[in-house]
């Protein structure tokens, strides 16, 4: 190293913009990477130059323009979220009200007749874009493929929004993969209880041919920030002609598709009474089960179904913190890898903290195994990193070694309520959180850096989109079977407190 170098504060760098000329991050612990896997340098450095990553390892040798010390903190490659939420989470409604074909769930019948219609404007949309994206940010997260519910919507997702989210994407500085959400059907609540769907396939015909004009226009927009992928929305949704159409066109576009699957129990039995048998094995007799499929979140998989994912490369999104508040579980992380399935990681809700996604992953693959030494923390933090990129073809991601892309998460490992460790890894998964985010590059580029996000203002969204959920949740007894008030739909965990006490 010259004389030329400057010792640079984090707090120096422009935040939302790439460092002019070399700059030199080390930290007590740098997860680099050598020879086909993850390595760790205790005292490490990573020189980082025009959103590529130029060196790994101890004592570089050339000029930098600035080195910058990040003390007692592991510098990561971004984490890769490829199921990771782009709404307001809903999902967080059915925790405790139930059942939910009674909680607007699902449309029922008195809704679809009166004709449903856009619960939130274009304007709140692209908002609640640009919101998810930096909270994905602040969680250490640099590749995300958004997901969000259709359950509110008019029917599918909109170029407009999605117009919207790659400008939020290129402004914040995150990695994406992007096209509005399609189908062919959708869920209804015919009598209380009983679900069935309702197909209208010349909707997911256009809604599909929207996605791709979106992907064929938009892909490789803000220096490459913003790809394409393919997002039929749940298998149940879809009919055979619009996912033998969706892989068409995938071929042609070069992309991915992600369709969620074998991910719960109205999926399972609407697909059996639609098709007699799973979903994995119907898609595999149509010819559209291949490596172009990312599956969400295969926790109804039968061995029939993950031998097939096998076979054909599948790669499956383990969201193991919103698959467990629900009830279920991968079963399990090890066996799956066993098989030599792929397995990428998403967080599906928010926040959309990876680290606890991880940690979850760990204990439920644990009970599911009944053993502590089938699964590792560094089996988990592989999937968040070298799992997504594999899912997305991208050698380039997912790892710090010379001529990756510059995605670079900074996990502080100093905080008060962190636990002495001699191993970052194992110290993240077990104990940390995505609070312990100090800073975030993208392509080279100083995204987040202690909560602040280039672009918005966190603090101002976050009660914004508070407005915005309290107007969603007023409009629920319109597609709530029966019309119940708010308060008989989402009744407080505890009774509310009247001046003297007693309950109001």
């Amino acid at each position: 190293m010259t004389d030329k170098t400057q010792f640079t504060a984090l707090e120096n760098l422009k935040l939302g913009a790439r460092p002019e000329g070399r700059t030199l991050l080390t930290a007590q612990w740098v997860l680099g990477h050598i020879d086909g896997q993850h390595r760790l340098y205790k005292n490490g450095e990573v020189v980082i130059e025009d959103g590529t990553v130029l060196f790994v390892g101890h004592d570089f040798a050339g000029e930098v323009a600035r080195r910058i010390d990040l003390g007692n903190a592991l510098i990561s490659p971004g984490l890769i979220d490829l199921d990771a939420l782009s709404d307001l989470d809903t999902t967080i409604l059915g925790i405790d009200h139930h059942p939910g074909w009674a909680k607007g769930r699902v449309w029922p019948k008195s809704y679809i007749e009166s004709g449903p219609y856009e619960m939130y404007s274009q304007d709140e949309l692209a908002f609640q874009k640009r919101f998810a994206f930096g909270q994905l940010l602040q969680n250490g997260i640099t590749t995300a493929a958004p997901i969000a519910s259709l359950f509110y919507r008019e029917w599918g997702e909109t170029v407009a929004e999605f117009d919207a989210a790659a400008d939020a994407a290129g402004d914040l500085g995150l990695r994406v993969y992007l096209s509005p959400a399609y189908r062919s059907g959708g869920m209804m609540l015919a009598e209380p209880g009983k679900i069935i769907p309702v197909f209208n396939e010349e909707r997911g015909f256009a809604g599909l041919k929207d996605a791709a004009d979106y992907i064929a226009r938009q892909n490789g927009r803000y220096g490459d920030l913003v790809r394409g992928m393919l997002a039929p929305d749940r298998v149940e949704t879809c009919t055979a002609d619009l996912l033998k159409r969706t892989q068409d066109v995938a071929r042609e576009l070069d992309c991915k598709i992600r369709l969620h699957m074998a991910q719960g129990l109205m999926e399972v039995e609407t697909v059996r009474s639609l098709h007699g048998t799973t979903a994995p094995v119907w898609l595999n007799s149509l010819g559209v089960l291949n490596d172009r499929i990312i599956a969400p979140h295969a926790t109804n998989a039968t061995d029939e179904d993950l031998t097939l994912y096998a076979q054909n490369n599948v790669s499956i999104i383990h969201c193991p913190l919103v698959s467990a508040r629900g009830g279920s579980t991968l079963k399990s992380f090890s066996s799956v890898k066993k098989r030599g399935i792929n397995i990428a990681m998403g967080t599906d809700t928010t926040p959309p903290d990876m680290l606890m996604n991880l940690l979850i992953g760990l204990i439920t693959c644990r009970i599911n195994d009944g053993t502590p030494e089938s699964i590792r923390c560094a089996d988990l933090f592989d999937a968040a990193t070298l799992g997504g990129a594999k899912a997305l073809d991208r050698d380039d991601l997912g790892r710090l070694q010379a001529g990756a892309k510059a995605d670079i998460a900074v996990f502080g490992l100093d905080d008060t309520f962190m636990a002495p460790s001699i191993d970052p890894i194992t110290t993240l998964v077990t104990g940390g959180s995505g609070k312990v985010t100090k800073a975030v590059f993208v392509d080279g580029r100083l995204s987040m850096r202690h909560g602040e996000v280039a672009g918005i203002d966190m603090q101002a969204a976050r009660a914004q989109a508070q407005a915005q959920y309290d107007g969603l949740i007023a409009k629920y007894p319109e597609r709530s079977y029966n019309n119940p008030p708010v308060s008989g739909i989402f009744p407080p965990s505890y009774p509310l407190a009247g001046k003297h006490g007693e309950e109001a």
